[in-house]
């Protein structure tokens, strides 16, 4: 299903927008998460394809925007905050059952890397931060406080920084840190980067860090079986990611859940009994247009996995039984 989306509908066109509404294949009158409203741009697009949008958001800020964005221009799209994880009591408390799709776009929102108040961007100067819930530890409170070590293996874990040891004393012998520029400037000096450099690495302790600090690869694990568990017999899920983490996750999941992962052999037999499967294979997958990194470079390293839900109960729910 194609739809037409107006120029200034939303500050921020979403990353595979058409993608994303082409997997949900939407009709009239369904019910469809959005599990991350951000900006509202795949909310208001499911919401035009003719979906009653129930959205989420567990940051304040896209909460209070969304909420007169949506009472100014009357979209179907009623907006809860919380973490998409607790997508199943949102719906119960909503009064909304079984649906017929679910979106998630995973990470950091562009609303939140543009605002250098927020502290998530290595571009602009602004409070270390990067809370998504702007609730708990900020990262300034994480990197002056946390042992090398711990922050090592943040950094190594969550950002997959193979020197991020000597990152790590860097920041410790610069504490204290307040600002994203000086964090930034810090990991450049321990890496070696100059200005010409293609990829600022301080990019990557950023991820590192923000990750770590709002639990998200957690979320997404706990995020994708809420979505199993809310979805109906036919119901589609789509879900956008931004770098290897978070893809690996969604991949998994998906083949386990589908049943697609490799089963035994005569040299090494299947032990588990193969379960019926929650979801069908699902589609191969897909990756934005040169044209669409043409127009949003924040696309380059978009992944959408989608598959189509089967049964009439989680896996994971029959294993209890």
């Amino acid at each position: 299903m194609t739809v037409a989306i107006s120029s200034d509908a939303v500050p921020h066109v979403p990353v595979l927008l058409a993608e994303v509404l082409r997997a949900l294949d939407i009709g009239k009158g369904e019910t469809h998460v959005d599990g991350t409203y951000g900006a509202g741009g795949y909310s208001r697009a499911m919401a035009q394809a003719g979906a009653h949008v129930v959205a989420i958001d567990r940051d304040p800020d896209a909460i209070a925007e969304g909420r007169a964005r949506i009472e100014r221009d009357g979209d179907d799209i009623r907006l809860f905050e919380g973490a998409f994880s607790t997508m199943q009591s949102l719906l119960d408390h909503a009064g909304v059952g079984q649906v017929d799709g679910v979106a998630l776009d995973i990470g950091v929102s562009s609303m939140q890397l543009d605002r250098a108040e927020r502290g998530f961007s290595v571009q602009s100067d602004g409070p270390l931060d990067m809370r998504m819930s702007q609730a708990g530890m900020t990262a300034a409170e994480f990197v002056n406080a946390a042992a090398e070590d711990a922050i090592a293996d943040v950094l190594y874990r969550y950002g997959e920084e193979p020197r991020s040891r000597r990152v790590a004393r860097f920041i410790v012998a610069a504490r204290p840190l307040q600002r994203t520029g000086e964090l930034a400037n810090v990991v450049r000096k321990a890496l070696g980067y100059k200005p010409h450099d293609k990829k600022d690495p301080a990019v990557r302790a950023f991820q590192a860090i923000r990750i770590h600090l709002n639990g998200e690869l957690d979320e997404l694990e706990r995020g994708l079986e809420a979505a199993e568990a809310v979805l109906a017999p036919g119901g589609r899920l789509a879900v956008v990611t931004f770098h290897s983490l978070e893809d690996r996750i969604v991949k998994q999941f998906l083949r386990r859940r589908s049943g697609s992962e490799a089963g035994g052999s005569r040299h090494r037999p299947q032990l588990v009994p193969q379960e019926r499967p929650a979801f069908a294979r699902p589609a191969r997958a897909l990756r934005p247009s040169a044209a669409e990194i043409d127009h949003n470079p924040r696309a380059r390293s978009a992944t959408l996995r989608c598959a189509v839900r089967m049964g009439d109960k989680p896996m994971h729910q029959e294993n209890e039984e």
